[in-house]
């Protein structure tokens, strides 16, 4: 199971001040628009973030996690998939009976990857022309943050949680990647996850990976207290990787 409408990310380790948030509509390069959410920290902006969902497209969930991100000093923006196949959320977020089942299907490689660099502009208007951006993906998010790193798009580095290997077959990655390994994920084994990293690893790329024995698929979520310090584990992660982008 994915991160449903009452999930909510846990805390960072280092919070600070959140000086905008919200929802919009972005257009990608096609002229597709599409949903999104955006939270920028009170700071100077050293990295950005760019979130890619689970299957259910931008739901509250990603709404919260983008607001973390500024806590911790990054601005972020995440993005819905859906803005090629299903009109556009009244709300700003995709509800809970939302049939994200028939527009999964539809949604392409390129019209990801179109809407990934909409996202970094966007990012970049709001701060910087040269703002270093990472992107962090969910499940079929977390795959194609994995599969982004050896696409055509300007993207730092690339963060994966749940991902399924078998989207990331034909990649030669590029850029630093992290895989973070629910140890007892029902939908993709360890094994192969791992074995993907060896794939990308052997052709030259930078891949670490954490693995956290027995815990599930979409773990990371303050609701699941057993959890705790493999969310603090994730969070140190994730950070060290922004730090060491923004050093670069």
């Amino acid at each position: 199971m994915c991160h449903d409408t009452d999930s909510r990310p846990p805390a960072p380790p280092r919070t600070g001040d959140v000086a905008e948030r919200g929802t919009l509509t972005l257009t990608g390069a096609d002229g597709t628009e599409f949903a999104a959410a955006y939270a920028a920290p009170a700071g100077p902006a050293r990295v950005g973030v760019v979130v890619l969902p689970d299957i259910r497209g931008l739901h509250p969930y990603y709404v919260a996690l983008v607001e973390r991100f500024a806590e911790a000093g990054l601005p972020a923006l995440a993005l819905d998939w859906f803005g090629r196949t299903a009109e556009l959320p009244p709300t700003g977020t995709r509800e809970q009976d939302f049939d994200w089942q028939t527009h999964i299907p539809q949604t392409t490689e390129a019209g990801v990857d179109a809407d990934v660099t909409a996202a970094i502009d966007y990012l970049r208007e709001r701060t910087r022309p040269e703002l270093p951006v990472v992107t962090v993906g969910f499940c079929f998010g977390g795959s194609h943050s994995w599969r982004l790193s050896g696409r055509d798009v300007d993207v730092a580095g690339c963060v994966g949680f749940y991902g399924r290997p078998s989207m990331v077959e034909d990649v030669v990655a590029t850029r630093p990647t992290l895989m973070l390994i629910a140890g007892a994920d029902a939908a993709t084994p360890v094994e192969d996850q791992l074995a993907l990293a060896e794939r990308l690893r052997a052709g030259g790329a930078d891949v670490q990976t954490a693995v956290y024995d027995g815990a599930p698929h979409s773990f990371f979520d303050r609701a699941h207290g057993e959890w705790e310090d493999a969310c603090a584990d994730v969070w140190r992660r994730v950070l060290e990787l922004t730090d060491r982008v923004a050093a670069s």
